[in-house]
């Protein structure tokens, strides 16, 4: 049986030199992967158990770090009552950040930016890791998704990492980066990241022509954004002194919560689940890019732990003598019903309706990609080029040929009736997967969830402060 993990890799990143206690590791990374920049420990010849950090609280870490200056503006201290009034919603949001925060603060320390941007998945998403705004905005960092596609983020049948915590957290920060160097300051930055770069220009522009001056607090822009950061600075009082407002913050070790396993086979997400001993939850917590029961080891896939349970995940696995994956993937070669295609590919017409999640009614157009149970003949893991570029695409069936009306009994002279076969309605659009329509101007727009916070946690209260439609779709907690 092939090992499923070529490495077992701390998902952090280096900031600043060894002598100052941050991570570090000599174990070589694999050529291309996108997890080249995180520290490695091989379980082969190391320990996890003797991984240390320099210290013991995150918030320490996060406080020393923080260099924006405080608005100190109506808007602010009006978030930040909000905020206090609601302490139940604070700690479950802060509860939620606890299996991602020391990963983010990381690689924004790597950066040398400041740890307030750490703080910013709880106005956009609540650190609700499948939260999706009413404009397609999902994951952590609520990315659009041709905003997503223009940071390389992968959306295809098999994964979404617009959703994946790695991989949308490098895309988040080279973003809010690239924003810092047109605009020059954090809050510009930030607004561009919720209202999008050139929506900020043309508003600099406005004011420069009257001659006013072109900072965040002087530009006009829609409610949203102009909450946008005095939600931000809210968060930042409240974890530089939170009992100054009643909320009591999670104790947060300054230690990874996950580790990063690189699978080197195909596997099911439940076999995954069952060798690393988690709940179900936990794990789609960590991994909520995957989007199909199986994890491609072509598609340079990581499955995400808890950190103490990476070696329970490898002892398991080395006992485990059967296939590690009971699914696989076809292209369709031609357009045809699920019923027919089913019974093209020898399998149960519900079963592949389910798994590939396709309404009842519609039909499968030819190059579509499925994902059908394994068999003999079809072992092996799925290619590169299927697991990167995999698409679904579906439609209605044309309406049925009209049935020709028979001639009265009787009739005299009756001429026939010409009936002709039905015309294609090429007026019914093609129902397309997630995430395979491309989007004008890729990065111009990131609308942001930011609004719906309260939404997206249970038994939250709505936050008084948006008008706009873009968070009316925000997922609720786990």
């Amino acid at each position: 049986m092939r090992l499923i993990y070529t490495a077992i890799v701390i998902a952090v990143f280096l900031s600043g030199c060894a002598s100052t206690g941050d991570w570090s590791s000599d174990t070589p990374t694999k050529p291309g992967s996108k997890a080249s920049k995180a520290t490695r420990v091989n379980l082969q010849s190391q320990s996890v158990s003797k991984v240390y950090a320099p210290s013991d609280n995150l918030w320490i870490r996060i406080r020393d770090g923080f260099q924006m200056e405080p608005l100190n503006s109506p808007l602010e201290i009006e978030q930040v009552r909000w905020l206090s009034a609601r302490p139940d919603y604070v700690h479950r949001s802060m509860a939620r950040s606890s299996r991602y925060l020391f990963y983010i603060v990381q690689e924004v320390n790597a950066r040398n930016m400041p740890t307030e941007i750490a703080l910013l998945p709880f106005v956009e998403s609540a650190f609700v890791t499948n939260a999706k705004s009413s404009a397609k905005a999902v994951g952590l960092w609520q990315f659009m998704p041709a905003t997503g596609k223009d940071f390389q983020l992968t959306q295809n049948v098999f994964r979404d990492e617009r959703r994946d915590v790695l991989q949308s957290t490098d895309a988040a920060l080279d973003y809010l980066q690239r924003l810092h160097k047109q605009f020059g300051s954090w809050e510009l930055a930030l607004a561009a990241y919720n209202w999008g770069a050139g929506n900020v220009s043309k508003a600099q522009k406005r004011n420069l022509a009257a001659g006013l001056p072109t900072d965040y607090e002087s530009l006009t822009m829609p409610r949203e954004t102009r909450m946008y950061v005095p939600k931000l600075m809210a968060y930042r009082a409240i974890v530089l002194d939170p009992s100054a407002y009643g909320i009591v913050l999670p104790e947060l070790e300054n230690h990874p919560y996950f580790v990063a396993v690189e699978v080197g086979s195909d596997i099911d997400v439940s076999l995954a689940i069952k060798l690393a001993e988690i709940p179900e939850d936990e794990f789609h917590s960590l991994n909520p890019s995957f989007n199909k029961p199986v994890i491609l080891s072509n598609a340079n896939q990581q499955i995400l732990l808890p950190f103490g349970h990476a070696e329970i995940f490898q002892d398991n696995l080395k006992k485990y003598s059967k296939p590690l994956s009971s699914w696989t993937a076809v292209k369709v070669s031609k357009t045809e019903s699920v019923d027919q295609a089913a019974k093209t590919l020898g399998v149960d017409p519900d079963a592949l309706r389910q798994v590939n999640g396709i309404p009842k009614g519609m039909r499968i157009k030819a190059g579509s990609t499925v994902i059908i149970p394994k068999v003999g003949s079809r072992a092996g893991d799925v290619s590169s080029a299927m697991a990167d570029n995999a698409s679904l695409s579906l439609e209605k069936p044309p309406p049925p040929a009209p049935k020709c009306p028979k001639p009265a009994k009787g009739a005299k002279n009756a001429k026939a009736v010409k009936c002709g076969p039905a015309k294609p309605n090429n007026a019914t659009p093609s129902v397309a997967s997630k995430g395979n329509s491309s989007q004008k101007n890729a990065a111009s727009q990131h609308k942001s969830a930011s609004t719906g916070l309260a939404k997206s946690a249970k038994n939250g209260s709505s936050a008084p402060v948006s008008n706009s439609s873009s968070n009316k779709g925000a997922s609720k907690n786990p």
